[in-house]
């Protein structure tokens, strides 16, 4: 089995040890993602869909790095802090995913790493193996 690891350059990466996503062999698993900008601040505090927009954006990339897209994507997880806000996360997942639903779940938790964050998402995909 072969593995191929995409980083996003996220500080928690490091300090945690794990990378953005992972190929093994047609399986593709991406990792919590949380609504982080470029400079490592938290996107748009307060707004749950743009944050789960933001989660989502940050997916694509290292989806493109490993060859897929979203409509390889079979399973999402959405874990948020507030679940009275789930239009919004669903809203943002509707529109990205589209004609291509995965399997969901949206879950309720105490916090995420900064207090700022509304919501992390972690996906699972399968996607033809490399030639």
């Amino acid at each position: 089995m072969s593995f191929q690891r995409v980083f996003s350059g996220a500080r928690w990466e490091t300090d945690i040890g794990y990378c953005r996503a992972l190929r093994a062999d047609d399986r593709i698993f991406v990792t919590g993602t949380a609504p982080v900008n470029p400079d490592g601040s938290v996107h748009t505090p307060g707004d749950g869909y743009a944050q789960a927009i933001r989660c989502f954006e940050i997916m694509k990339a290292a989806l493109d790095e490993l060859d897929a897209d979203f409509e390889h994507i079979v399973r999402t997880r959405m874990f948020v802090t507030d679940i009275s806000r789930w239009n919004d996360y669903g809203k943002a997942h509707a529109e990205v995913f589209g004609e291509h639903p995965p399997t969901t779940s949206m879950v309720e938790v105490r916090a995420l790493i900064h207090p700022d964050m509304l919501i992390e998402i972690e996906a699972d995909a399968i996607a033809p193996a490399r030639q």
